[in-house]
């Protein structure tokens, strides 16, 4: 009975001692990477801060906010809120064209980007830093004053455009009053400002390439074209499978300075310019209604990451090493 007794003792205490040893464990490796720890410090509140303290207030969605009353004493309104928006006559055309310029963006920038991250590849250390900074400089530009170039292009009386064709023998076309030019208008500048951020991100991709993989090839008579195709391509397949995935789960999000500014919120432009945020601003301007703005902008969350749960299981099912989780 005693060693039945000593037997169970060891059985019980045996877990506790193994619980002991992780807790030292995870403490040693926190001292021992305290420097990398506390760099993502700052990066960790600002999330913290930003994101999720915030996220409380999204009780706006379904509550008709009354400042005297506070947020939580003023009425709940259930579904209220978002009826506004989906039984508005623009509902349907805002979300078709955010889904619509989101995804035209998306492909038309990761196509461009990894195609300059592969010419840059192949360019000398001193041409790159040139080439680099000239495509990354326009992204550093407010949408504020890029609507300003725009303007001084696109003026129907003294803007550029039309000064060329006139001098060509051309009508001068009203561009602020032709909806049908804004999504090629939009997804040019949207390229032009982010294409060298993304093109960033791809070239330090392809610098993380072991260098053997291509000094291989070429031994084997592999020509450059050969080497993208079957080295550099399929090694940045899952970068760029992760960059898509998360601007797919933002692709109910857009670019609010892009929308509003680059158009200067020409009504008749609406058509194909407007998008769920600049409608939204609108609203809310017009109305005061913070619950409409806050549902909205839930719908757009909710939605986004239904989308990134479905694009992942998409992939994990051709390849589970390109998925996020």
């Amino acid at each position: 009975m005693g060693n039945m007794a000593d037997h169970s003792v060891l059985k019980l205490e045996a877990p506790v001692g193994i619980e002991k040893r992780k807790r030292k464990g995870f403490l040693r490796e926190v001292i021992r990477n305290r420097g990398i720890i506390s760099l993502a410090i700052p990066g960790l509140l600002f999330v913290i801060v930003f994101y999720y303290l915030p996220m409380f207030g999204l009780v706006l969605a379904f509550k008709d906010l009354n400042f005297s009353k506070g947020i939580w004493g003023s009425d709940w309104v259930g579904f209220n809120n978002f009826k506004f928006f989906f039984t508005s006559d623009a509902a349907l055309e805002v979300t078709r064209n955010t889904i619509v310029l989101n995804l035209s963006f998306i492909a038309i920038t990761n196509i461009m980007a990894v195609a300059f991250a592969l010419l840059l590849f192949e360019l000398s250390r001193k041409a790159v830093k040139l080439y680099q900074t000239t495509i990354f400089f326009p992204y550093f530009l407010s949408w504020v004053t890029v609507s300003y170039v725009t303007y001084a292009l696109l003026n129907p009386e003294l803007g550029v455009i039309n000064h060329l064709f006139k001098m060509l023998g051309w009508e001068g076309i009203s561009w602020y009053f032709e909806a049908k030019y804004w999504p090629f208008i939009l997804s040019l500048a949207f390229l032009w400002k982010n294409v060298g951020y993304s093109m960033l991100i791809f070239y330090t991709g392809l610098l993380a390439i072991d260098k053997t993989f291509y000094e291989a090839a070429a031994i084997d008579g592999a020509s450059k074209w050969q080497q993208i195709r079957k080295i550099s391509i399929p090694l940045l397949t899952p970068l760029i499978t992760l960059i898509v995935l998360l601007q797919i789960g933002r692709i109910f999000y857009s670019d609010f300075g892009l929308f509003y500014f680059l158009p200067a919120d020409s009504g008749a432009l609406y058509s194909t310019t407007d998008v769920i945020d600049t409608y939204v601003f609108r609203a809310l301007r017009i109305t005061g209604d913070t619950g409409m703005a806050t549902a909205a902008g839930l719908y757009q969350s909710v939605v986004g990451f239904a989308l990134v749960l479905t694009v992942n299981l998409i992939v994990r099912k051709f390849n589970k090493e390109n998925a996020i989780f």
